[in-house]
């Protein structure tokens, strides 16, 4: 007995036979979309990569500076004219007249010692003075009358010439206790302590009634006069500088207790010799303190208007590159590609430096360049970059 397939089984069968193409096609399309998506993906990647891979980069223009840097260096202020005052004989402090701040003029007195000793010393001086005198008249009248004897033959020539120099021994002794009392005096003058000069008390050492020592060794000083209607300003300038400083030119300073205010000083002097240990020379120069503004001793900011160098192109110091090839700069060419060039520098600024020899007018030096970046390597502009040199 034989069993045929029904319309209705054979239908089944066409439409799982139609299910599983389908479904295969399906699977199919998926799978090859999935590929496709994948393949775009890894371009995309590849691309971006490649891109990431060139360095962006902001060039510049190296330009002649239309003006000179500044020269930025630390200054301090001394007085005009300062002198410690010493005593200059042993005694008591009496009295002192003037106190730190006080302004004094020359010859004003600053204070007074006093001298029992030395006041001792020249009593004496002058009765040794006087003793002096007397015997130099009683040598004076012996020698003329022993010299009238001897028109007479009553003494020899000998004894008369020994009476006339005995009188002028005395003669001498009695110059020598002149000196000394002269001496004593002129010593008992710095009994009082006077100014030198016109100028302010800055310190005041001493009180009444203090031992005073003469001397300016191991006594100490009393007071100090400084003179600040004009301050004398010195700075030590780097020798690479010091070519460019000249006497008669002006720089401003700053003075931290005068915070916005800027005061004008003059170079008068330079010292025309470099210090071996910090490779500076030393610069001084004026400035006018009519209104007593400025302090000695106080420490300054000085700014040096440095001139500009004709020939040479200005670029940021960020663009140089050190490396075992020496001193370069990488620049970029008409293709975008990285072209390191030589160059020299004329002068440094600190921010920026003058390019004596090595670049053009019309290069594009690369500022601050990436590390790795080798000749020929393609780069990308950035459009936001800076247009010129710095200064």
């Amino acid at each position: 007995m034989s069993h045929e397939p029904t319309p209705r089984s054979s239908l089944a069968t066409r439409q799982l036979a139609y299910a599983g193409i389908a479904g295969l096609a399906l699977a199919i399309v998926i799978v090859a979309g999935g590929m496709t998506v994948r393949a775009a993906d890894e371009h995309k990647v590849e691309a971006w990569t490649e891109s990431q891979a060139i360095p962006t980069v902001s060039v510049i223009v190296p330009k002649a500076g239309t003006s000179g840097n500044t020269l930025d260096l630390p200054g301090r202020l001394e007085a005009f004219t300062s002198a410690p005052i010493y005593a200059r004989v042993d005694g008591y402090l009496k009295s002192w007249h003037v106190d730190i701040g006080d302004r004094v003029k020359a010859g004003d007195e600053l204070a007074v010692i006093n001298t029992p000793e030395l006041d001792q010393q020249s009593n004496q001086a002058k009765a040794d003075l006087a003793s002096a005198q007397a015997e130099a008249a009683l040598a004076k009248t012996t020698a003329e009358r022993w010299q009238a004897l001897l028109g007479s033959d009553s003494v020899s020539r000998q004894d008369v010439d020994d009476r006339t120099q005995d009188y002028a021994a005395k003669k001498a002794r009695v110059l020598a206790a002149q000196a000394n009392v002269d001496r004593l005096v002129a010593e008992k003058s710095f009994a009082r302590i006077v100014a030198p000069f016109d100028g302010v008390i800055t310190a005041r050492n001493t009180d009444v009634g203090a031992l005073i020592n003469a001397g300016s060794g191991s006594a100490a000083q009393l007071f100090t006069v400084a003179s600040v209607d004009k301050l004398r300003v010195y700075v030590h300038v780097p020798q690479d500088y010091a070519p460019l400083i000249k006497t008669g030119e002006s720089a401003t300073f700053d003075a931290p207790q005068y915070p916005g205010k800027h005061f004008t000083a003059r170079v008068v002097a330079l010292a025309d010799q470099v210090n071996a240990e910090s490779g500076t020379t030393v610069v001084q120069l004026m400035v006018d303190n009519p209104n007593h503004l400025l302090i000695p001793g106080s420490y300054v900011s000085l700014q040096f208007a440095l001139p500009v160098h004709v020939g040479t192109l200005r670029v940021p110091a960020s663009a140089l590159i050190f490396d075992a090839r020496g001193l370069r700069v990488a620049s970029v060419d008409g293709h975008d590609r990285v072209r390191f060039k030589s160059v020299s520098i004329q002068q440094d600024y600190g921010n920026a430096v003058a390019i004596g020899s090595g670049l053009t007018g019309a290069d594009r030096v690369i500022d601050t360049p990436p590390d790795g970046l080798v000749e020929g390597d393609l780069v990308r502009v950035n459009s936001g970059g800076k247009g010129g040199a710095h200064g």
